[in-house]
């Protein structure tokens, strides 16, 4: 799945981007303080993709 495509999932989720570090983006869900990092590259597989959201407590993104 391309990152700007997951970026999007989870802004409609209802999450923020904290800060940019070096190789990751860090985003929280606001609605239960939960945060993860997310890797700036250009693919992410659905694995992580999934991964990601699970830690952030929203849906999974359409395959």
């Amino acid at each position: 799945m391309k990152r700007r495509d997951l970026l999007l999932h989870l802004r409609q989720q209802g999450c923020q981007l904290l800060r940019e570090g070096g190789e990751h983006f860090i985003w929280e869900n606001p609605a239960n303080h939960r945060r993860t990092a997310i890797p700036r590259h250009r693919e992410i597989t659905d694995f992580t993709a999934a991964s990601i959201c699970r830690q952030l407590g929203i849906s999974l993104p359409p395959a």
